[in-house]
């Protein structure tokens, strides 16, 4: 399991490799109630790049194995930074029958343009998001920030667990998966 999670953290990083992006080392807290990355379990404090840090979470291994089927691993490990909106695997496990194709080797095209979706370049912390914000993928399409009191939400999704450190960037965990718009 913990291979299959950093596999798929691995694409994660593929993904947004090679892409100009730019941001800051700011550091700052969790919101909505979430925690740091030193509180995550199986975090490092930043220590590790993005694919480590999916790899050593038990809740994000649905993620890693879509990551390693993508064929994203490697960009995922280059350096960032980046920003990457990562659903558990209760939020894989919401798409059903549709999960177990999109794992599919023929659908490795598609299960590519879903993943890099949730990833933005640049490190945008908690406190850089701001409501109404539009933030440009990896993808090539734009995701929406909302803000209601202490709940921050993308594209519906909420975050779950803000401000995860990694040496390459930021990780926000999300309940959904988000699915680009269609053609």
């Amino acid at each position: 399991m913990l291979k299959r999670t950093f596999l798929i953290g691995a694409c994660l990083l593929a993904l947004a490799a090679g892409l100009v992006a730019c941001g800051d080392d700011e550091e700052t807290t969790g919101m909505s109630g979430g925690a740091t990355t030193t509180e995550m379990e199986g975090g490092s404090a930043g220590a590790d790049n993005i694919v480590m840090v999916a790899a050593e979470t038990p809740d994000l291994s649905t993620l890693v194995d879509a990551v390693t089927a993508a064929g994203l691993v490697k960009t995922l490990e280059e350096p960032g930074p980046y920003t990457v909106f990562a659903p558990t695997n209760q939020a894989f496990e919401a798409l059903g029958g549709t999960l177990d194709m999109l794992l599919e080797p023929e659908s490795k095209a598609e299960l590519a343009e879903i993943l890099t979706y949730h990833v933005v370049p640049g490190e945008l912390t908690a406190s850089e998001l701001k409501d109404g914000q539009m933030l440009k993928t990896v993808q090539g399409d734009s995701l929406e920030v909302q803000i209601k009191g202490e709940e921050v939400t993308i594209e519906g999704a909420k975050v779950a667990m803000a401000d995860v450190e990694a040496s390459n960037g930021v990780v926000h965990v999300i309940d959904s998966v988000l699915l680009p718009p269609k053609g």
